[in-house]
C-alpha cells in the first residue's frame, strides 16, 4: 500500500518525465471541463446533459480522491487553494441546477503548471525555468487566465439575464471591450454586481496587460548569481557586480 501511495505521489506531484508527462494529460481533462462550461448554459437538461455532467463529476471525484490520498496529510491537502477551487468545481457538477457552474476554475490548473519549475525543468531540459522567455509565457497566461475566468464568471452570472449575451463569445467579447477601456456600450451589465465585475475586470485587466508589457519590452539580461551577493541578473556585457561590485565571469561565444 505504501509502495502504491509513493508511486501515485510521484505521478501526481513529482517533477520526472512520467510525472509531467501524467500531468500534462490531466489538462486534457481540464479541458474537456472547460468545453462543458461554455457550452451548458445552453443546453437541454436532456439525458445526454446529465450523462456529461456526472460522468465529468466522477472523474474530478476519483481524481480529487486519489490526489489526496498520495499527498498524505489531509489536513495540509484540504488547505491548499487549488484544492478549494477542485471543490467548488465538483459541488457545481454535482448539483447543476442549485449552484453556478464554476468550472473556468480548473484553468487554474494550467496556471499552476506553466508556474512550477519542474514543467520547465522537463520540457526545456532546465533551460528556461527562470529565463526571459518563461517569464513573458507565465505573464501571457497570466493575462489569459484572468480575461477567460471574468469571461466565464460574466457567462455564469448573466448569461440568463442579458439579453445580448447570447453565447460564451459574447461574454468574452465584453470582458474584453472592458479591460481595454473601449467600452461600446452594447452590453452592459445591471445591478451592482455587475458594475463591480466590470471594475474588477479594468483594473486588474489592464494590471497584467502592463505587466505583460514591462515583461516584454524590458532589456535582456543574463541569469547568473553574483558570487558574492547573490544578485541574479546582469547585463549582457558585464564583467562586474552592478550591487557589490564583485568580478563575475558570463559565460559567452568567441563570436
Amino acid at each position: 500500500m505504501t509502495t502504491r501511495r509513493e508511486r501515485l505521489r510521484e505521478l501526481y506531484f513529482g517533477d520526472s518525465d512520467r510525472a509531467i508527462r501524467f500531468q500534462g494529460r490531466w489538462l486534457l481533462f481540464d479541458l474537456a471541463i472547460l468545453v462543458f462550461f461554455a457550452v451548458s448554459p445552453f443546453m437541454d437538461r436532456t439525458w445526454v446533459f446529465w450523462l456529461a455532467d456526472y460522468s465529468i463529476a466522477a472523474i474530478l471525484l476519483v481524481d480529487l480522491s486519489l490526489r489526496c490520498w498520495a499527498f498524505g496529510d489531509v489536513r495540509r491537502w484540504f488547505l491548499r487553494p487549488i484544492v478549494w477551487a477542485d471543490v467548488t468545481v465538483l459541488a457545481s457538477l454535482l448539483v447543476p441546477v442549485l449552484a453556478a457552474n464554476f468550472g473556468f476554475l480548473r484553468i487554474l490548473r494550467l496556471v499552476s503548471l506553466v508556474n512550477d519549475e519542474s514543467f520547465w525543468r522537463v520540457f526545456a531540459k532546465g533551460r528556461w525555468p527562470e529565463s526571459d522567455f518563461s517569464s513573458a509565457v507565465k505573464a501571457t497566461l497570466n493575462l489569459i487566465a484572468f480575461i477567460f475566468m471574468m469571461a466565464a464568471l460574466v457567462h455564469t452570472s448573466f448569461a440568463a439575464r442579458v439579453p445580448q449575451i447570447t453565447s460564451f463569445m459574447d461574454s468574452l467579447y465584453f470582458t474584453v471591450t472592458t479591460l481595454t477601456t473601449t467600452g461600446y456600450g452594447d452590453i452592459v451589465l445591471p445591478g451592482f454586481w455587475g458594475k463591480a465585475i466590470s471594475i474588477a475586470i479594468m483594473i486588474g485587466g489592464v494590471s497584467l496587460f502592463f505587466r505583460l508589457v514591462q515583461v516584454l519590452m524590458r532589456a535582456p539580461k543574463v541569469r547568473l548569481p553574483c558570487p558574492a551577493c547573490g544578485l541574479l541578473r546582469h547585463e549582457v556585457d558585464a564583467v562586474h557586480c552592478k550591487a557589490c561590485g564583485a568580478s563575475i565571469t558570463i559565460p559567452h561565444d568567441n563570436d
